[in-house]
């Protein structure tokens, strides 16, 4: 188990684990009840952070999931998006309609990427 490290473990979770080569995010959310924009570019810019933290970058993504609780907030979420990703290393990517815990967020990501 030594070769597996975790960042901002609790009882329930870690917001990222690395082992083998590869960092897996928790799934990230924005402050509730902001904008669907808004939330997006909360979470991009945790996700950076855990992902920095983690020894990787956004150019390393390989994996994206995203969750909306409206596929009418696709176009929202998708322009945050776009003007974020890594155009030379987009990853593959994920998205769909889903229940979040609160009806207050609107957008959750996963991530999985390569470390450094």
């Amino acid at each position: 188990m030594s070769d597996i490290k975790r960042l901002d473990s609790g009882a329930r979770m870690s917001q990222a684990v690395l082992h083998g080569g590869l960092v897996w995010l928790a799934g990230q959310v924005g402050n509730p009840g902001d904008t669907t924009a808004d939330q997006t570019r909360t979470i991009l810019e945790r996700i950076e952070a855990l992902l920095e933290r983690s020894g990787s970058n956004k150019s390393r993504i390989l994996q994206a999931t995203i969750w909306l609780a409206s596929m009418n907030d696709f176009a929202e979420m998708n322009a945050v998006w776009d003007a974020w990703v890594d155009p030379a290393n987009p990853p593959a990517r994920a998205c769909g309609e889903s229940r979040l815990a609160t009806p207050d967020y609107t957008v959750e990501i996963i991530i999985v990427a390569a470390a450094a």
